[in-house]
């Protein structure tokens, strides 16, 4: 319980730094250019969130815990997105590039702890419930759709909530990347690019645990 506490305390910490070199941006420059990663952090945090509850349904009816999961599937790409936010460091401003670089770096690595540990949460829930050779499957094919889904935001500006407010259009342009694959080559290879990267650094992030402790 301390850890997990301390935990998050040092999580509110770091939103709370971000939040600080926000403020200062815009007292230095007069812009609210990067106020928009206030939001992209919460929406990092939603699937964070969800992924604690989903992982203590242990009670739950079937139904309760697929709807969970399903929620959570749809807010996931939106953790693994901040680290695209790196682009805007290209936009020229009064603000000095170091200072940029650094918030944009902060916002994008907690973007993907909160991303991984909610990944290590789903698997954990989905081990006690699935053959472990189907988990390693599943967790790649998680990064797989997390990874079309920052592309779908970054390249194609879909949201979330556009399932609700606009669902023919947004599944009109999956539909249409899966049926014509090679008339959009470069949304398989952004996405299997992110794919890759995601993959190697949840699994890196994983095994650090114990080599640390080899380590000491």
């Amino acid at each position: 319980m301390n850890t997990h506490l301390t935990f998050q305390k040092i999580l509110f910490a770091i939103f709370a730094f971000i939040a600080a070199l926000i403020c200062c941006r815009i007292y230095y420059s007069g812009s609210f250019l990067f106020i928009f990663l206030v939001w992209n952090i919460f929406l990092a945090w939603v699937p964070f969130t969800i992924s604690y509850y989903l992982g203590r349904l242990v009670t739950g009816r079937t139904w309760q815990q697929a709807l969970l999961f399903i929620v959570w599937l749809l807010f996931f790409p939106n953790a693994l997105y901040i680290i695209t936010d790196l682009i805007h460091l290209q936009i020229e401003t009064s603000v000095p590039k170091w200072f940029d670089a650094i918030l944009l770096f902060l916002s994008s690595v907690i973007g993907l702890i909160m991303a991984f540990i909610s990944l290590y949460r789903v698997e954990i829930f989905l081990a006690k419930r699935l053959h472990e050779k189907r988990i390693t499957v599943i967790i790649t094919a998680i990064l797989f759709l997390g990874s079309f889904g920052v592309y779908l935001g970054r390249f194609l500006r879909w949201n979330s909530w556009d399932i609700i407010r606009d669902p023919l259009g947004l599944l009109s342009a999956v539909i249409e990347r899966f049926i014509f694959p090679f008339e959009h080559l470069q949304t398989w290879g952004v996405t299997l690019l992110l794919t890759i990267l995601f993959y190697l650094l949840y699994f890196l992030v994983k095994k650090m645990p114990g080599y640390l402790n080899r380590a000491v």
